[in-house]
C-alpha cells in the first residue's frame, strides 16, 4: 500500500468513526467536539488528516466550526419526531406477506468509540453484535446490523434469531421507554449490494435506531432497505 492509499485509509477511518458518533446518536446537537489535537491523540494521527474529517462533515452540515471556539455537532431538524417503531416481522405480517430472515454472523466484540458513545457505555466494553437479512416473499428488503447491551439483555447470545427476530424480543423483555432514530440515503457498497440483491451504489434508506429501556441504551441498529421497495410512516402535528 503506498503512502497515499495509507493516509486516505486513515483519514477515511477519523471520518467514518466522527460520523458514526454523531448519526447514532452519541453526541448530541450542541455538542462540543474534542480539539484537533485531542483527536489526533485518540486516533494516533496528524492534526492535518482530522482537520480534513472535520471540513467534510462541515461540508455536509453535520458540524458547525467556531472561529477560536471549536466544532460542535449541527443543530438538525428531524424529518419527523414521532416514527413509528415497529418489528420489521410484524410489517410484512400485516401486508399479509411471508417474512424469513438469515442470521449472518452473531458474536460479542469490544465497543468502537462510537458505539460506546451512542450506548453510553465504557469504550472496549463488551457489546453483542449480530448481522443479518430480512425476507418479504423471498425477497432481501433489510440488512440490519444490531449492537446489544449485555447488561440489559444478558441471554441475547442464546437466542432462536431462526424463531423470532431481535427486536420482537427486545420489544417484550426490554420494554422500550424511549427510542431516537436518524434517517438518511445513501448508497450500497459492494457488499451491502450482495447481501440485498442490488447493484452496487444503488440507493438504500438507512435507519439508525437506538431504544432505550429503563434509562440504559438496550440496542443500536442501523437497518438498510432497497430505496424502492420502503417507505416511512410517521405523525406530524402542527402548533
Amino acid at each position: 500500500m503506498s503512502d497515499n492509499e495509507k493516509q486516505k485509509a486513515i483519514y477515511e477511518g477519523v471520518e467514518s468513526e466522527l460520523r458514526r458518533a454523531i448519526e447514532n446518536g452519541g453526541w448530541k446537537p450542541g455538542f462540543k467536539l474534542p480539539s484537533e489535537r485531542e483527536l489526533a491523540e485518540r486516533f494516533q494521527c496528524a492534526r492535518m488528516t482530522v482537520r480534513r474529517a472535520l471540513q467534510e462533515l462541515q461540508a455536509e452540515g453535520l458540524i458547525a466550526r467556531r472561529h477560536g471556539s471549536g466544532s460542535y455537532v449541527a443543530d438538525l431538524q428531524p424529518m419527523s419526531n414521532i416514527l413509528s417503531i415497529k418489528d420489521i416481522y410484524e410489517e410484512i405480517a400485516s401486508r399479509g406477506h411471508v417474512h424469513h430472515s438469515v442470521l449472518l454472523s452473531r458474536k460479542t466484540i469490544r465497543a468502537t468509540a462510537a458505539v460506546a458513545a451512542a450506548m453510553g457505555i465504557e469504550h472496549n466494553a463488551r457489546v453483542f453484535q449480530c448481522k443479518l437479512v430480512h425476507y418479504e416473499n423471498g425477497t432481501p428488503v433489510q440488512f440490519e446490523e444490531r449492537f446489544v447491551n449485555p447488561e440489559v439483555v444478558p441471554e441475547f447470545m442464546t437466542l432462536d434469531l431462526g424463531k423470532q427476530t431481535p427486536s420482537s424480543y427486545l420489544f417484550k423483555h426490554a420494554p422500550l421507554t424511549a427510542a431516537e432514530q436518524v434517517v438518511e440515503a445513501v448508497n450500497a457498497d459492494e457488499a451491502m449490494a450482495t447481501h440485498l440483491g442490488i447493484e452496487v451504489n444503488a440507493a438504500l434508506l438507512k435507519i439508525s435506531r437506538r431504544t432505550i429501556s429503563q434509562d440504559k441504551v438496550a440496542s443500536l441498529a442501523n437497518l438498510y432497505h432497497p430505496g424502492n421497495c420502503y417507505r416511512i410512516i410517521g405523525k406530524f402535528s402542527v402548533a
